[in-house]
Parts: C-alpha cells; structure tokens; sequence
C-alpha cells in the first residue's frame, strides 16, 4: 500500500509540473502566408524551403503548390511538414498550371493578414519575412514591399531591388547586375515588388485580385503591380529583406519560350493599363528598344549578346515576333479586363504617366544590362 500511494504522488507531481509548462499557441494569428510555387525543382526546392524553416520574429505558414512534378519534389515538401516545425500545406496540381494559377492557388487558401511570394530557385535570409511586414505595417497606405535579391552564385551582384519600365511595357529590375556597394541599402518607394520575392497585403489581393492567369509566367508582377499603383496603392523596398536568387532557372535564359512570353506580356500590360496617349506612342518607343537591342547584340552585349551567331540570333528574332503577335492577338480580351477594372481605378492617366516615367529605365540600361 504505502508504494502504491509513493507511484500515486510522484504521477500527481508529474502531472502538475507539466500542467504548468508553457504550451505552444495554436491560437496565435498568423501573420504571414509565403507562397512556393514549384515544378520539379526538387534540390532548388528543398534549399528554398530550409530557409524558411530558420526565418525569425514572425508568425507564418507555407503553403507550395506544385505544378505535377514528377521528380519527388512533392515527397520534399511533405518531409519539410513533417519535421520542420512549420506549419505547411501542399496544393498538387496535376499539370503545369504556370506561375500565376499557381500564385493564385495559393494567395485563396492563405490565412495571413500578408501573402509573400518566394521562388522555388530563391533562398531567403532569417529576418527575410520580418523585415518585409516590419516596413508594410508602419505605412497603411502600402500593399506591396519589394526584397534585396542578389545573385545566388555572387551575392555582392544585384539581381533586383524593385522594378523600372521602359515606356513600351518592358520592364527591368531595378540595379540588375550592379555589384552591391550599398547604394540601395535606404528603405524607399519603388515601382513594384520583383515576384522572386515579395509581400502583399491580402486585403489588397481580395479587392484587385491576383495575378492575371492568362500570362501564365513572366510579366505577371509587373501587371499586378502597375495594377495596385493605378487602385492607390504603393510600394516600398526593405533593404533588410534579403533574398539569393538563382537566376534564369525556370526555363533558363535564353529560352525561346521565356522570350516569346516576356515580349507577349509586356504587349498585353501596356494594353492593360497605360493611358491612351502613351498607348498610341507604344511603336515608337519599341523601335528605339529594338534599336537598341540591335546595337547591343552586335557589340555581344546585353541579354542579346548572349545569343551567339547568326542562328541563335534568328531564333531570338523568332521568339520576340512570335510574342509580338500573340500579344496582338490578345488585345480584344485585354481591353475587356481593362474596362472592368476602371471602377477600381485612383490615378488619372495623367498620374500614371507620371508614374511610369519617374521609374523609367535609361535605354541604355535596358539594351546592355543584364536581363
């Protein structure tokens, strides 16, 4: 009886001692829903999301939506839910929706007060996401914060600081290719967020929408930025959201896909959204870019000169006219979407020219600097 009674105490204690441990709060809000969209990217993948896994001094949830991989990268994220600590949800789609489906996908399941987007071929550094919700929550009138990517395979090398525009609808990352001297380390408006790596307010999201899904990938940030700014929305950089990015991964660089895609979007972007005015100068200004770019291949320059020889050029050419008339081919259904969204509609077209040419990127930058 009296080592019944000696078990009975020590369970009791027991019992108590854990009854006043602290618990992990499962009613906590979370702040932020990053977003992974993937496709077969499975080494890139696993990196991306172990960054996430040590991210600081916030609340978050992942959610990756997987484009029908076929390389295990599904097996990766459910390993990552399992033993990160991280609470994470997988989308599966069963064929390669494209980035924006995907984006999409995601942002509608988010329950953050914040959606952030981060590539697959993206890392990003513990105080990424802190930093990034630090700057939007300080500034009401803010709906997008913009990240310091560097080059994965050179970190003193910037990829994209926010994004300019050349007054056609193409449009470039801000400092791409310049070594990192600090010269963009001051919180300050930019254009809008590079979707590498960015953070929007989902109550934003809910009134404009999300990404266009008829882009399918590339051009997409820059229509759903340029988007918010005419709603009255603005964009700030945070110096200390620090991102490496592997460049070109995707489809790589000099893919006749990647350019026939970024040439149709920024068709279908200025169709969206430029004012009439600087619409019908839309030739003009693509034939100085063109020119250019012409000038640039020749001295093997820009992201022209990466195409070497005459058959490599040719099969540029190819690319640009094909997206040339897809684009075309789409104003009918762009002019639709742009006549349901001028309800939605703050800035003048006098304002978004403004817009548009404070951030406008010098044609030299744009033909010779790096893509």
């Amino acid at each position: 009886m009296p080592v019944i009674l000696a078990v009975f105490r020590i369970i009791l204690q027991l019992l108590i001692i854990e009854s006043g441990r602290p618990r992990p709060d499962r009613t906590k809000a979370i702040q932020v829903t990053v977003v992974v969209v993937n496709w077969n990217r499975r080494e890139l993948l696993r990196a991306c999301l172990r960054s996430l896994a040590v991210q600081e001094a916030i609340s978050f949830e992942v959610v990756v939506v997987d484009n029908g991989s076929t390389d295990g990268s599904q097996d990766e994220v459910l390993e990552f839910a399992a033993t990160s600590g991280v609470a994470t949800e997988l989308i599966r789609n069963v064929t390669n929706l494209g980035f924006c489906a995907a984006n999409n996908q995601g942002i509608a399941v988010a329950r953050g007060e914040f959606v952030a987007l981060l590539n697959n071929d993206a890392e990003a550094c513990p105080m990424w996401l802190a930093s990034m919700v630090n700057a939007i929550t300080h500034h009401s009138e803010v709906g997008m914060v913009a990240s310091k990517i560097l080059v994965w395979e050179d970190p003193t090398r910037i990829d994209k600081v926010g994004h300019l525009i050349w007054p056609d609808g193409q449009n470039r990352g801000r400092g791409t290719g310049q070594s990192d001297r600090g010269q963009f380390d001051v919180e300050e408006e930019v254009l809008w967020p590079d979707g590498c790596a960015a953070l929007y307010r989902k109550s934003m999201l809910d009134v404009i929408g999300g990404f266009d899904e008829d882009l399918f990938a590339y051009g997409d940030d820059a229509e759903l930025g340029l988007r918010a700014r005419i709603a009255g929305w603005k964009c700030l950089y945070a110096p200390e959201a620090v991102v490496r990015h592997h460049r070109g991964a995707t489809l790589g660089v000099r893919s006749s896909r990647r350019l026939h895609l970024i040439e149709r979007n920024r068709v279908l972007l200025a169709v969206a959204h430029f004012p009439p005015g600087l619409l019908l100068q839309n030739p003009f200004w693509f034939a100085l870019r063109l020119a250019a770019g012409v000038i640039a291949a020749v001295r093997g320059r820009g992201e022209a000169g990466k195409f070497h020889g005459f058959g490599e050029k040719v099969r540029l050419g190819l690319a640009l006219i094909s997206g040339l008339v897809a684009g075309v081919g789409a104003i009918p259904l762009t002019l639709e979407k742009r006549r349901a969204f001028d309800p939605k509609r703050r800035l003048s077209n006098r304002e978004v020219r403004e817009l548009l040419f404070r951030y406008r990127i010098g044609l030299r930058e744009l033909s010779e600097g790096a893509a």
